[in-house]
């Protein structure tokens, strides 16, 4: 095993100024925000700062009575804190992978989950998968964010990216999705046999089915359980 001096650990992990602007990846699951301004990101991300930062939390109506809803019944994922004012700040989420995506007057869908942080730049609205009566609300609620600016998501491992054509659909599992583009619309399909023949218990496995022309971003992990209720 390595060994190194205090000061050669010090030197080999010490933060480096990448100068790669408004977003920086500090390491592949450190996320940089150098602030001048004001930014939205997952509640409970940041790990350090310094300068001149104030927090807030979102607003009881700062989105509208409907995100108000939906966000009493999605969970903490979905839960945003506002960050504003000057300085350098870092941003993780549970060791996750983060990956920096820049929108140029383009939308996508993230899982609730996955959404690390993004620019005031970009608008968000939380929604829900319709014809959800018989499904249990994990992972039923994702993120849809547009406009022009960064944005960074989580992953656990690394993401795989899937072509959606029409008339090729693909089909994935809900607790491995994190993202998709906006101009897709994930249908739910359930399956008797699937979780009989996998022997992951009774009840039906869920899965969702993408049809047109996007993509769909995958992890190579399931986050959260997701079935069918009985």
């Amino acid at each position: 095993m390595s060994q190194y001096t205090l000061a050669d650990f010090i030197d080999r992990t010490r933060q480096k100024d990448r100068g790669e602007g408004f977003f920086e990846q500090e390491t592949d699951r450190m996320l940089e925000v150098n602030l001048d301004g004001r930014v939205w990101m997952k509640m409970g991300s940041m790990v350090a700062y310094n300068g001149s930062i104030k927090f807030e939390r979102e607003t009881i109506l700062g989105q509208g009575i409907g995100n108000l809803f939906k966000k009493a019944i999605s969970g903490e994922g979905t839960r945003l804190t506002k960050a504003e004012g000057v300085g350098v700040m870092y941003v993780a989420d549970k060791g996750k992978k983060v990956s920096i995506l820049n929108l140029q007057n383009e939308s996508i869908f993230v899982n609730g989950n996955d959404v690390l942080a993004f620019e005031e730049s970009i608008t968000s609205e939380i929604k829900m998968m319709k014809k959800v009566t018989s499904v249990l609300a994990g992972g039923l609620f994702n993120v849809r964010l547009e406009g022009s600016g960064l944005i960074a998501i989580t992953t656990h491992y690394d993401p795989v990216s899937l072509l959606v054509k029409p008339g090729n659909p693909i089909t994935t599992d809900p607790n491995a999705t994190v993202a998709w583009s906006g101009t897709l619309e994930p249908k739910l399909k359930k399956d008797i046999s699937l979780k009989t023949f996998v022997g992951r218990g009774s009840g039906e496995s869920i899965q969702m089915e993408f049809d047109g022309d996007g993509f769909v971003i995958i992890q190579p992990y399931e986050e959260v359980s997701f079935q069918a209720a009985v």
